[in-house]
């Protein structure tokens, strides 16, 4: 029997509930879900791409079903050579959608056998995203409602070693 693979890509910066709420509804819909931590050239990120790929291996190291990768490139190439047949966009509101939209319709244009699947986490994460939680914690703020404890603790430590220099 084949397996069903589909692969979430994102820069995680840090990875959220939000996220991981997505990942969650990813397994229930899929054998296994390949979390893809994305280099984008357009971004300058707090962590590293293997910072972020420890952190989410380490949320996700009881689970079989989620593996965690690294790429910068067309993710269609990514997903062709996983043998993957779906892309996961997670959708937290309206404005979501017409750029995903457009990326999904670009991705089918170029390989018309991979599809991509809208997730909508949770309502509690729906406002979330990683550059809030980067602004809140920046300033001193509590994450402990946005992030798990290991990725609150690599937050204060990576923010703290920023302040030294």
């Amino acid at each position: 029997m084949t397996k069903r693979i589909a692969v979430y890509p994102g820069t995680f910066d840090p990875i959220t509930y939000g996220h991981m709420d997505v990942i969650k509804r990813g397994t229930n819909l899929f054998d296994k879900v390949i979390v893809l931590v994305a280099r984008n050239s357009t971004k300058t990120p707090l962590f590293s791409g293997d910072e972020r790929v420890k952190m989410i291996r380490g949320l996700f190291k009881n689970n079989h079903r989620v593996s965690v990768d690294v790429f910068d490139g067309l993710l269609v190439e990514y997903v062709r050579r996983r043998n993957a047949t779906a892309i996961i966009r997670g959708l937290r509101a309206v404005s979501d959608f017409e750029f995903e939209f457009q990326m999904a319709l670009t991705n089918r244009k170029m390989d018309g056998t991979i599809d991509t699947i809208f997730l909508v986490p949770d309502e509690r994460y729906t406002y979330l995203n990683s550059t809030i939680v980067r602004e809140i914690a920046r300033l001193g703020g509590d994450v402990s409602d946005f992030v798990p404890p290991t990725v609150r603790k690599y937050l204060t430590a990576k923010l703290k070693s920023l302040s030294r220099r």
